[in-house]
């Protein structure tokens, strides 16, 4: 009996198991939509940043929480406007730092004021790749 119970057991186990570590694809019409909508959320952040800082930050969580969902890459463009650290927006003048380094190899430097970290990305020279 207690042998028939054990094999019970680890027959739904192998069968959660099989399930759980396969690649789910969304269609790609579905995740057109999605980086449609992505792209969207981030403008109307963008436009209502001045006026409305947490309703921005919202936006930008949705979008981000849209992408993870959809398995796709945010565009690089808006990428570049959430902090590693905190995840949240950050825009420049308002909630974040941007300056030139010219140390080393020449790059930007992205100080976000919530949480303190700091975004490096080089500056590359117009003949260079």
């Amino acid at each position: 009996m207690l042998r028939k119970a054990i094999s019970v057991k680890t027959r739904v186990a192998l069968r959660v198991r099989s399930t759980y570590g396969k690649n789910l694809r969304l269609n790609t019409a579905t995740r057109n939509i999605a980086s449609q909508r992505i792209r969207k959320l981030f403008q109307l952040a963008e436009n209502i940043a001045t006026e409305d800082r947490e309703l921005s930050e919202n936006y930008a969580e949705i979008a981000r929480r849209i992408s993870m969902a959809a398995r796709i890459r945010m565009p690089r463009e808006n990428r570049c406007w959430i902090c590693r650290g905190c995840k949240r927006l950050i825009l420049p003048g308002t909630s974040c730092r941007v300056r030139i380094q010219k140390r080393r190899e020449p790059h930007i430097v992205i100080t976000c004021n919530h949480c303190g970290r700091h975004m490096r990305s080089p500056i590359r020279p117009k003949g260079r790749k």
